[in-house]
């Protein structure tokens, strides 16, 4: 199966690297933004990442790089992936101070061609979530709140 390169997202947060970095990897953090998903790991390098939604794992990976409030990539997993990927994608998450807030780059790499769903009208697909669920956290982080519930159908 081919692969694309990769899906990259960039947003401009204000807030703290380690606010940020509290947010990327606290599970009562993402089951607020991330469409009810819970992360859990110890976030040691070599170590397993999850991703679960009433107790399900949804998604799951191992911790490649982890360099609190910098840098955190792991690869990704979808439970429910039909594609028949030979290999895992990787989701990296890259934070830069600037003044006043953080630019956070998303950069999820190793892509089938169906990770990418060519249609507005739908969260699903890499490239319809992740805008998503990151506009959800910096609506979180800067105003306390999140964006109006949303379905992932």
């Amino acid at each position: 199966m081919t692969t694309t390169k990769s899906f990259v997202y960039t947003t401009y947060i204000a807030t703290t690297p380690e606010r940020l970095w509290e947010a990327l990897t606290s599970g009562d953090f993402t089951e607020q933004y991330f469409f009810g998903s819970r992360i859990v790991s110890d976030w040691n390098e070599g170590s397993q990442v999850t991703y679960s939604r009433g107790g399900e794992v949804t998604d799951y990976g191992t911790i490649m790089k982890c360099e609190p409030n910098r840098l955190l990539s792991f690869t990704w997993n979808y439970v429910a992936d039909k594609s028949g990927r030979a290999e895992p994608s990787r989701v990296t998450f890259q934070l830069v101070p600037m003044k006043g807030a953080v630019k956070l780059t998303l950069k999820h790499e190793n892509l089938n061609p169906s990770d990418i769903v060519d249609r507005d009208d739908t969260f699903e697909g890499l490239n319809n979530g992740w805008p998503a669920i990151l506009s959800n956290l910096k609506t979180l982080l800067e105003t306390g709140r999140t964006l109006p519930p949303v379905s992932l159908h």
